[in-house]
């Protein structure tokens, strides 16, 4: 059975929906963004402040490939790994690809950005970044989920599409 990957925008809930799925399913978790603080020892803020982003993607991309076997995981993509089509690619070789697709603006304002280091600057920025990405988690997705009145309603949905 293939993999389910939940991408979208930092803080949007696809760790919390990540760990909801596994309580539901029993399949193991893999969040992209803890496995390489693990690996690399130190936190993504200061992996991009010593090596910068573009060394940070590259841990991305190769974790992507890493998982890119259908292996009944449920993988939390980092808000940037879809950023690179070859990341997309991988994951989608072995896996569904579901954008958790919530509002940017209630997701800044309900959600701690300490130490996400691209989201320092502000709500207006990241509504941009959002803007930005909208076509790249567009065309990445598979499913995109805009039920966001809570968890549960989050994960039924996707549950619903994987039936």
């Amino acid at each position: 059975m293939k993999n389910i990957v939940l991408i979208g925008m930092m803080g949007c809930g696809k760790t919390t929906c990540a760990n909801l799925l596994h309580e539901k399913l029993g399949r193991p978790v893999v969040d992209t963004d803890a496995l390489i603080v693990e690996r690399e020892g130190r936190s993504i803020s200061d992996i991009f402040a010593a090596e910068g982003e573009p060394y940070f993607r590259d841990l991305e991309t190769a974790v992507a490939k890493e998982l890119s076997e259908p292996r009944e995981l449920i993988i939390a993509t980092g808000g940037g790994l879809p950023l690179r089509e070859e990341n997309t690619a991988a994951l989608r070789q072995g896996g569904v690809v579901f954008w958790l697709k919530r509002d940017p603006a209630a997701t800044f304002a309900s959600e701690s950005m300490d130490g996400r280091p691209l989201a320092q600057d502000g709500q207006d920025a990241f509504v941009k970044r959002f803007e930005q990405r909208t076509p790249i988690y567009a065309a990445a997705a598979d499913h995109i989920i805009e039920d966001f009145s809570s968890p549960e309603n989050t994960v039924n949905a996707i549950l619903n599409c994987l039936n």
